[in-house]
């Protein structure tokens, strides 16, 4: 845990005003970005962020380890935006499931392997490192919750995989396994996009 997170957390604890100030400055951004991945709607996530701020503030003392305060802080979000998703009328009503995002194999038996695109020819430019995030972000939308959440607290929120498996209630076996996939899935939305660029289709 960072040492600005750990200090913040136990002043919090001891009561400091000014510390809620830095912790709404410190995580305002990060429950926003993580809530429109998940939730799916800018509105909603304004929401979640907001709840989950104005939750941690009335529930600090359930906070018992100052150094497991990001972990909890996102378990908080993770709940309100799960209930933010089933009342919502915007929720989908499928979502893909993890084999329509899965890379696609070739060859037959032991020689089968996972089709990707060469990526270090990645583009420098600013916009098109631009459009690799917009891509990226967009693969995280579509890929189904559980999938979504592990890769936003372990890619994004650079959570340990023991702090994910935490804030998800899982084990560390399953946020490794579910990490692995969601990154396939990545991978081969950015691989799609890039084929497509370089083909010209738009």
């Amino acid at each position: 845990m960072p040492e600005g997170d750990l200090n913040i957390a136990e002043r919090l604890l001891s009561g400091d005003p000014a510390a809620f100030e830095e912790f709404v400055e410190s995580y305002r951004r990060k429950l926003f970005q993580y809530s429109f991945l998940m939730c799916g709607l800018r509105e909603d996530a304004e929401e979640v962020a907001q709840d989950t701020l104005l939750k941690v503030f009335s529930s600090l003392e359930q906070l018992r380890e100052p150094q497991n305060l990001k972990a909890w802080v996102f378990r908080i979000a993770r709940n309100e935006c799960l209930m933010k998703r089933r009342k919502s009328v915007f929720a989908p009503e499928h979502e893909l499931s993890l084999d329509e995002l899965r890379p696609q194999a070739t060859g037959e038996g032991d020689a089968r392997a996972i089709e990707i695109a060469d990526w270090s020819g990645l583009p420098d430019d600013a916009a098109e490192r631009s459009e690799i995030r917009r891509i990226i972000g967009q693969g995280i939308k579509e890929l189904p919750d559980t999938y979504r959440a592990v890769i936003l607290l372990r890619d994004v929120e650079e959570l340990t995989t023991e702090e994910a498996a935490s804030v998800l209630d899982v084990s560390t076996d399953v946020v490794k396994t579910r990490l692995h996939r969601a990154r396939l899935a990545l991978r081969q939305k950015l691989d799609q996009s890039l084929r497509s660029a370089a083909l010209g289709i738009a």
